[in-house]
């Protein structure tokens, strides 16, 4: 999306605007707080959850068919939209960060009583030669202190990644908040507490092509150049991941991402792997982003991105498709890197009951954790929103997350 010198005004696709209003009667947590989380006002997601209750006969006032008719016989007022709610933060337990002294305290109690320092030690997390210190002298020493902080600071960035953090990112993330220290120190810490990151498991060959006569004639635009850009909506990339398992049958995920900023930008999920649910995944990227003439969108060589139907969906919204090379899924890195993220921080960790349950679950992963905190080692260890917001203000796009 080209300069226009102010924020674009944000438009959400229908499909969006059901699962916020899911995500809402789901989570049972407050509009507010989900308007945070999404970044979206909160006038305008309580606004969508009245239309839903309307539509569903729970609510007096016009139903979307009413007011898709009203807009045809006048233009409609855009409300101004109201500032932010707030939040307010989780409790960090009864122990306060860097009170140390009364864990110290706890577990002296635990060892008069003739139990297991050790085990009191791991329970509290804290260190074993920290306690030892404290028991010796009375205080422990400088160093060990900032090691309590530390290591707490560290746990919260742990828990508010959902334990998917490993060294590198957590690292970042404290370069991010302004604490200096190196990498091992921060190993060893996590080693203490028994943190680790999630790592990703061996994956399976899901892209089936077409037979080499009915193969397109579209070359690679992209040549495995997938480093972030300065402008926006210029290089799209997309893939289908096998199913994700469900009590119910499998699900399956179309994604488009722009790899200027690795934002998922538009996805959409069914029971099957037809042309269709890729069209519906781009259809949402192209309403929320709008992009110029001249989008380059780079997949792989499946049958679905390789069909006559979606090259000519393509060519009519003014896309130019770019395909992989046969048997090279690394010219599609982008794309299988995401979907590597989602299984092992997300899918792999819990079974899931419904297929409902999973889409639920993977529309908040994009919407609320990967594309607006998760830290993108590419781009310098920044979220996508935050390389769209900061690193790309001022330059060729004005598009705000």
């Amino acid at each position: 999306m080209e300069a226009t010198g102010s924020r674009q005004r944000r438009v959400f696709a229908p499909e969006y605007k059901a699962e916020v209003v899911e995500l809402c009667r789901s989570s049972g947590r407050a509009v507010g707080q989900v308007a945070h989380d999404l970044d979206v006002s909160e006038t305008v997601v309580r606004r969508w959850v009245n239309q839903a209750e309307t539509d569903a006969g729970h609510r007096v006032g016009l139903t979307t068919t009413e007011r898709e008719e009203l807009t045809r016989l006048r233009k409609p007022k855009v409300p101004r939209p109201a500032g932010r709610a707030g939040h307010f933060e989780a409790s960090d337990g009864f122990f306060r960060t860097g009170d140390a002294m009364t864990r110290y305290r706890c577990i002296a109690a635990e060892k008069a009583a003739a139990r297991a320092v050790t085990r009191a030690c791991a329970v509290l997390k804290v260190s074993r030669s920290a306690y030892c210190q404290w028991d010796t002298f009375g205080l422990p020493s400088g160093r060990m202190r900032q090691d309590v902080a530390l290591g707490e600071r560290i746990a919260r960035i742990h828990r508010e990644s959902r334990g998917t953090y490993g060294v590198p990112r957590v690292h970042g993330q404290l370069r991010h908040e302004g604490i200096a220290c190196g990498k091992q120190r921060v190993a060893r810490l996590m080693a203490v507490r028994g943190l680790v990151g999630r790592c990703k498991r061996r994956g399976k060959q899901t892209t089936i092509a077409l037979r080499p006569a009915a193969q397109p004639v579209a070359t690679d635009l992209v040549q495995r150049d997938f480093t972030p850009a300065l402008i926006l909506n210029r290089v799209w990339v997309g893939d289908i991941t096998f199913g994700l398992r469900t009590w119910e049958g499998w699900c399956y995920l179309a994604t488009v991402i722009d790899l200027a900023s690795r934002r998922v930008v538009g996805f959409a999920m069914a029971d099957h792997m037809r042309t269709s649910l890729v069209y519906e995944a781009l259809t949402m990227a192209t309403t929320t982003r709008r992009p110029a003439l001249g989008l380059v969108f780079h997949a792989d060589r499946g049958s679905q991105d390789t069909s006559r139907e979606f090259s000519q969906m393509l060519k009519a919204r003014g896309i130019v498709q770019s395909l992989s090379r046969p048997r090279q899924c690394w010219d599609n890195a982008v794309a299988e890197s995401f979907f590597a993220t989602l299984k092992t921080e997300l899918i792999y960790r819990q079974s899931w009951p419904t297929r409902t349950a999973v889409r639920r679950a993977v529309f908040e992963f994009i919407e609320v954790f990967y594309n607006r905190r998760r830290l993108h080692s590419s781009l310098g260890y920044c979220s996508p929103a935050e390389y769209e917001g900061v690193r790309l203000r001022g330059g060729s796009t004005a598009f705000a997350a």
